[in-house]
């Protein structure tokens, strides 16, 4: 079915959206550095099992908007764009799936709107409730004073490292997270003094999943918007974790599933949450672990991911045609 695109006002911005297929709303929330294509697999073969898959650009990203401030970043925003999507659309209800970034906003979306988001799956990042302490706080806490969290806190910095050559910083970023390197290869969170590009693997070709033609409209993305947008989404992590104040304690009840690689490089800090899910999600439906896939895992293991995903949802009552 064909991938179809247009722009929608939502939530006071305007906002990019790729829609394909006819029956029940899925709703697909990208990450960093991505836009909507990292769902084109997705896309197509939710369409084709009878789902209407949406992918926008969120916030900040691709042809969406990207207010100049750093607080229009905030969860509350993010959530409000998805809630805002649903209304301009028409849609009562969709079920919600994030990668990356996206995840915590799916996650956060399903606790704060139940009645509009009945199911919900994650990849990458699992559900995590709201600490005592904020995340940026408890790194430098830890002493990890280069964790790339904080690295992208202060605007400019991170800007002038990634947008030198926007082809070169994608291609690094894709393949060091990625299931492809060497074990000694794969990046690691805390950064050397050069910072994040310095801590990214050349490729010595480009894997299977990452076809060139892929590449080089991602980089045409990112020349013409560069990263700040994105950026912004990490410097806003303490001010999340004072809004969320409010919600602590809620608990997430539909059905919900989690999908990672086990050699996504996130996985080495998210485990204890990743093993806590059974806990605190009463509508657990199991976490998928593909043996050898790394962060981008809808792109390198579409196959898996759309099998579970749409497993997971026909599972949950969300009936297709």
């Amino acid at each position: 079915m064909p991938i179809t695109q247009r722009s929608i006002a939502a939530n006071g911005i305007t906002l990019h959206v790729a829609e394909a297929g006819e029956g029940p709303p899925v709703l697909l929330c990208h990450g960093f550095p991505e836009s909507w294509r990292s769902w084109r697999h997705q896309l197509e073969a939710l369409a084709a099992a009878g789902f209407r898959a949406i992918a926008p650009d969120m916030r900040g990203y691709g042809g969406s908007e990207a207010p100049p401030a750093v607080e229009d970043y905030t969860l509350l925003h993010l959530i409000g764009d998805m809630v805002g999507l649903l209304d301009a659309l028409g849609l009562p209800q969709a079920a919600i799936v994030g990668h990356d970034w996206g995840a915590p906003v799916a996650w956060n979306a399903a606790l704060l709107r139940p009645d509009r988001f009945p199911a919900v799956a994650g990849l990458s990042v699992p559900f995590s409730p709201r600490g005592p302490a904020s995340p940026t706080e408890a790194l430098r806490r830890a002493g990890r004073h280069r964790f790339y969290q904080l690295y992208f806190q202060e605007p400019g910095i991170a800007e002038a490292d990634l947008e030198g050559d926007a082809e070169v910083t994608l291609r690094r970023t894709l393949w060091s997270l990625s299931g492809n390197p060497p074990e000694a290869e794969r990046w690691r969170p805390d950064l050397p003094e050069a910072g994040f590009l310095a801590s990214l693997a050349e490729p010595p070709a480009l894997p299977p999943w990452l076809p060139a033609a892929e590449l080089a409209e991602l980089a045409a993305i990112y020349r013409r918007t560069g990263f700040r947008g994105g950026l912004n989404w990490y410097r806003n992590i303490e001010r999340n974790w004072r809004l969320m104040a409010p919600f602590a304690g809620l608990t997430l009840r539909q059905p919900s599933l989690f999908i990672t690689g086990t050699a996504d490089p996130v996985l080495g800090w998210t485990r204890p949450a990743v093993e806590a899910l059974p806990q605190r999600l009463p509508g657990f439906r199991g976490a998928v672990m593909l043996e050898g896939i790394g962060h981008w895992v809808q792109q390198e293991a579409p196959e898996a991911v759309n099998r579970a995903l749409i497993d997971f949802l026909r599972g949950a009552g969300i009936a297709s045609n």
